[in-house]
């Protein structure tokens, strides 16, 4: 009898500790629509001892255009070092799951990730049957248990290699029944077997996560439409001046650099008199691929208004945003658009050596950008 009650006991506690991850998890991912926010919240519940308590909890998003399945997030350790300096951070400083829910902003603003969650980033694998086990289970879309006598016979397998997979859970993602994503946990460090109680917990959570990637998506694509230009399908004016602020932050955060190039398509009002404003705006979505072409995939190009263009260029001192400037403004004029030759000119100021704030940083751009429309046009001016 003494024994019944106490495994009645101990069922009660698990259900109650359960029921308060979900209720804490759930008040944490209603606090943001941010899709990274919410895979943070998601990942930091599925290895926090708080939470679900998993060694390591990480996420592949699927990529159409590119047909890849690639390394989105992952919270956990590469090895059993930074598995205790990890553990012995948390113990030292008492942290609990909000605490560490909170702690992803820092992370954010701090250059400096996990030695796991670097790794995770710069793995992508082939949408195919290529990648194995990753991809069956992603078109599977159910949940995906594997034990660790099964773990010979997938030795080869991509994942299983990369990540030294020996007991593992996966659980896919889908959007309006397409597959999107896939969450991978395990207990790489301590070797914990994973119960069925763990992989029901999982599913259940994982339930109610979908949801909030899903509402997180959707969040995130109205806001890419919001702050797309119509015409040129570059960010926006509004988008701009929202991302120069962050990525101010960031840069000073960091004790980066970062410059603002603002660039101005010459006489183009003549060419709209001359020949309309169907072929302006043609000639203007061909001037942003141009720009396109000629930026790297970190740089942050808008449109800023009528013929004029913004660049932010993460990490770029005055003398590096000058050389791409001159890329850009030689590229311009020896490319020939709708039968014409055009010609840009180009302002460029930089933090923090022409100013330490935003709006002084725009302005020194757009001055610098008046002095070379002044000196002839078709050229770069530095603040």
């Amino acid at each position: 009898m003494e024994e019944k009650i106490r495994q009645l006991e101990e069922e009660l506690e698990k259900s109650r500790f359960q029921l308060y991850v979900f209720y804490e998890l759930t008040k944490a991912m209603r606090t943001t629509l941010r899709l990274d926010e919410i895979i943070y919240i998601i990942l930091t519940g599925l290895t926090a001892h708080e939470g679900l308590g998993f060694n390591r909890a990480f996420i592949f998003f699927t990529d159409e255009s590119d047909k890849k399945i690639k390394g989105f997030m992952g919270i956990g350790a590469i090895d059993g070092k930074e598995a205790d300096e990890i553990w012995c951070h948390i113990e030292k400083e008492k942290k609990d799951l909000y605490d560490l829910i909170v702690n992803y902003n820092r992370l954010k603003e701090n250059s400096v990730k996990s030695k796991f969650m670097e790794f995770i980033q710069s793995l992508s694998f082939p949408l195919s049957k290529e990648s194995g086990i990753l991809f069956e289970a992603l078109m599977q879309k159910s949940i995906l248990r594997v034990k660790k006598e099964k773990i010979p016979r997938l030795k080869n397998d991509p994942l299983v290699k990369k990540l030294k997979l020996e007991e593992f859970v996966m659980y896919p993602l889908c959007l309006k029944g397409n597959p999107m994503a896939i969450v991978v946990i395990d207990n790489y460090i301590t070797k914990k077997p994973i119960t069925d109680d763990d992989v029901k917990f999982f599913s259940m959570f994982m339930e109610q996560a979908t949801g909030a990637i899903e509402n997180s998506q959707s969040f995130e694509n109205t806001l890419a439409k919001a702050h797309t230009d119509s015409l040129t399908s570059l960010w926006n004016y509004g988008y701009f001046q929202y991302k120069l602020e962050e990525e101010l932050n960031q840069a000073k955060t960091a004790n980066s650099t970062l410059s603002v190039m603002m660039i101005d398509i010459d006489d183009f009002k003549k060419f709209n008199d001359s020949f309309g404003h169907i072929q302006g705006d043609e000639a203007l979505k061909k001037i942003s691929d141009i720009l396109k072409e000629n930026s790297r995939k970190i740089d942050i190009l808008c449109r800023y208004g009528g013929e004029e263009f913004a660049m932010i260029l993460p990490g770029n001192s005055k003398e590096e945003a000058s050389l791409l400037a001159e890329r850009i403004r030689k590229s311009i004029m020896h490319n020939e658009i709708l039968k014409n030759h055009f010609t840009v000119s180009i302002g460029i100021s930089s933090y923090p050596l022409d100013a330490i704030d935003k709006a002084t940083l725009i302005n020194k751009a757009d001055q610098a950008l008046y002095t070379a429309k002044r000196n002839g046009k078709n050229r770069i001016s530095l603040a």
